[in-house]
């Protein structure tokens, strides 16, 4: 058993751009990496080291790597640093691997790479000595978490495991058991009420639109305008003489496509967190063209000159049909009619709830994720709701002053009260028919008996009294 102070619990936040790890009770994560990661076809590596010296020791030691698989790289260090032939694409490509699409594990295999990293070279813990804590995205199917459990049991070997919902832990973090949770993060925006501490299914809203979403928009008006985005690896700066520099093209036949792409949307990433605002009212061009410029460097010491896209890319979030009106967005045409904006996202769902409930909802709206610590994006959004919601609706969104925080903190506050309240983690090996089975029972300290909870392997309900 595992309650109290006592627990030294190991919470992993994946997400579908960053993996937050650290431990329950911290305010913020010890570690914050990519979740995507680089691939490299052993088959393209080992024919490139054969053509270059078919007698060096690396190549002996390649040749005893069976052919056709892949070698994983995982971890901001080692995406940075460039490598013939490495694949690194993000979910909306042809090629995933990120292990996320739509909040849902699409590779195990890379997920299983990124708890390695999390558990060996990050936090430097043994995983069996640890419970664990996973926050999981409240569209969650019950067949990633029996895989979860299946891969923390059987390879990890952790003593507990117990899966929390993103938006409870968020709620958590604020002090509330009834609320809305607006998350959005990199790849899509979920709407979900929680109420008395638990998910209302039937309620969560979810949208493509999310923060790698804004940026592509970003990096498309850019690219209309004839800006071009030098990724860091393709050229190196020389100082001519004091103060003045020289930019040199460097040509690395061999990188891939999506590699190329995923260090440009690096840079683009970083000049939408530096300079755009969410509008005060819906964008309208003729308003904003004459808006002052803002200045952004480059890597390659280019200037540019960014202006009403400072406001238009954030508004995507509010009027998705905006993004048609960039020039390469045409793809999203498809599925625009469907996508709405994030404030009929938050009354739909509050209205998909129990009249009894909705009046708490409106007044406790809470801003989770990486794309909602953007600027103005909070007194934006009550803005539109106070409009568009009923009358007798007081609403009020609450979001943490520091962007940081609401970056980072949500889930980690959230697990600190969480793991107080829900104490005990007891895990039970059964054997049926030959296989084994895991069944995770938990239950409060002030529980008389323990809360019956189904078998993952079989879906039974089996009433379980407390040992």
């Amino acid at each position: 058993m595992y309650g109290g102070d006592e627990v030294s619990a190991i919470v992993i936040d994946l997400g579908s751009h960053t993996c937050k790890a650290g431990y329950a009770g911290e305010d913020a994560p010890k570690a914050v990496f990519p979740s995507v990661v680089g691939s490299i076809d052993q088959m393209d590596a080992d024919g490139d080291n054969e053509n270059n010296d078919s007698k060096t020791s690396n190549n002996n030691v390649d040749s005893n790597k069976p052919k056709g698989k892949r070698r994983l790289y995982v971890g901001s260090q080692s995406l940075g640093f460039r490598r013939d032939h490495m694949e690194l694409t993000a979910a909306c490509l042809v090629q995933v691997l990120s292990p996320l699409k739509d909040g849902v594990v699409v590779d195990w295999e890379i997920v299983d790479s990124i708890w390695d990293h999390a558990f060996k070279e990050c936090l430097l813990v043994d995983p069996t000595e640890h419970p664990m804590l996973l926050a999981e995205p409240s569209s969650n199917t019950q067949q990633q978490r029996e895989r979860t459990a299946e891969l923390m049991f059987e390879k990890y070997k952790v003593p507990a495991l117990f899966l929390a919902k993103n938006a409870v832990l968020t709620s958590f973090a604020s002090g509330r058991a009834t609320s809305v949770v607006v998350d959005s993060g990199g790849g899509s925006t979920t709407v979900a009420p929680v109420h008395d501490g638990y998910v209302l299914q039937k309620a969560v809203s979810t949208s493509p639109v999310g923060g790698e979403f804004l940026t592509d928009c970003l990096m498309k008006s850019l690219e209309s305008k004839g800006i071009v985005i030098k990724p860091r690896y393709s050229f190196k700066r020389k100082e001519i003489q004091p103060g003045v520099f020289q930019t040199v093209d460097i040509d690395f036949p061999n990188t891939t496509e999506s590699y190329k792409l995923y260090s440009k949307r690096v840079i683009a990433s970083d000049i939408k967190e530096c300079v755009c605002r969410a509008p005060d009212t819906p964008y309208d061009e003729s308003a904003y063209s004459n808006i002052p410029m803002t200045p952004y460097e480059l890597p390659d010491g280019q200037t540019i000159e960014i202006g009403a896209d400072r406001f238009k890319i954030p508004d995507v979030l509010f009027n998705p049909s905006l993004a048609l009106t960039i020039p390469g967005m045409d793809s999203f045409a498809e599925i625009s009619p469907s996508v709405r904006g994030l404030p009929q996202m938050v009354i739909d769902s509050i209205n998909r709830c129990d009249v009894d409930i909705r009046k708490e909802l409106f007044g406790s709206i809470l801003l989770a994720g990486g794309t909602a610590s953007m600027q103005q994006l909070k007194e934006r959004l009550e803005k539109d709701l106070l409009e568009e919601s009923p009358q007798a609706a007081r609403v009020k969104v609450l979001a943490s002053g520091n962007a940081t925080e609401r970056r980072f903190r949500g889930q980690y506050i959230g697990i600190s009260w969480f793991i107080p309240a829900n104490v005990v983690f007891q895990v039970r090996f059964v054997h049926l028919t030959g296989m084994k089975s895991m069944e995770l029972l938990t239950y409060k300290e002030n529980a008389l008996k323990m809360r019956p909870m189904g078998c993952i392997s079989c879906h039974c309900m089996r009433s379980v009294s407390a040992p």
